[in-house]
């Protein structure tokens, strides 16, 4: 049996779909996988499902929401009885826990990948440094759980796992850049300052790839847009390091080559330095 958070919600059993169709059951689902094998409180999913505006059928409902998840998680081909589904969706004192086999879950593959960035990272080894970066984006379906009713408890896990996509994907073009695969880049570079267009991080990385793929016209135009919309729509100037990178590319610092990796120090880990 395979789970999935990182995109639309998935319940698989080999080739069959077990997901409830009902929404809230759904949204309860996801509430347990995100803190698969945790409890999670009674309380939590009546404020997860409801807020504020739980009815006084609430505990009621949650019950029913947890007996459909455990007729789901015997579904299909799976041949599971009703006992063994209460112990996969176990109930305790004060709430339910949903017990997940390493592996089963892809937040539990994100988190190897993870790991095996961070020990690539410490001995500076970039091409495994990209490889580990580019499985665990690889994971990502679409926005997590794109497909689910967000009360606030999956707001904010949903909200800090996109923010580790991003940060994810900043280091991984970053080491990218340091091996010089700055041409790779261009084009998927392109399309996130289009998507971000107040970013500064992925214009600068914008702005280095174009750089040294000898379109230097094309990196200050770069900045120029990103300079309209900060003023235009924010208010403000880009960063200090930003600027301080459009100087090194009006100038064409040798700073910027991929040759000079540890004397490049503009944007604080933006470029290529370590």
């Amino acid at each position: 049996m395979k789970f999935g958070v990182l995109g639309p919600l998935s319940l698989t059993e080999g080739s069959d779909s077990l997901l409830p169709s009902a929404p809230k059951t759904r949204q309860l689902l996801a509430l347990l996988l995100l803190s698969a094998n945790s409890l999670v409180t009674l309380d939590a999913c009546v404020q997860e499902l409801w807020g504020e505006a739980a009815p006084r059928s609430a505990v009621q409902s949650v019950h029913t929401r947890v007996f459909q998840i455990r007729q789901a998680l015997g579904g299909g081909s799976s041949g599971r009885t009703a006992d063994e589904s209460k112990r996969i969706l176990a109930t305790h004192h004060q709430g339910y826990s949903l017990r997940v086999e390493d592996g089963a879950l892809d937040l539990h593959s994100l988190d190897q990948y993870l790991a095996d960035f961070r020990r690539a990272q410490s001995r500076k080894d970039d091409p495994l440094v990209s490889a580990a970066l580019r499985s665990a984006l690889g994971l990502w379906r679409g926005r997590t759980l794109l497909d689910v009713q967000q009360g606030p408890c999956i707001q904010a896990y949903v909200t800090g796992i996109e923010d580790l996509r991003m940060t994810a994907l900043e280091q991984c073009i970053d080491a990218e850049l340091r091996l010089g695969m700055h041409h790779q880049l261009l084009s998927e570079l392109s399309t996130l300052v289009s998507r971000h267009p107040v970013h500064e991080n992925l214009h600068a990385q914008y702005m280095i790839a174009l750089y040294r793929s000898g379109r230097t016209a094309e990196s200050l135009e770069a900045y120029r847009r990103l300079h309209k919309k900060l003023t235009d729509e924010l208010g403000i100037e880009p960063s200090h390091r930003v600027r301080r990178l459009q100087t090194a590319v009006l100038t064409e610092s040798t700073e910027l080559d991929v040759s000079a990796p540890d004397r490049m120090s503009l944007s604080l880990g933006l470029m290529t330095s370590r």
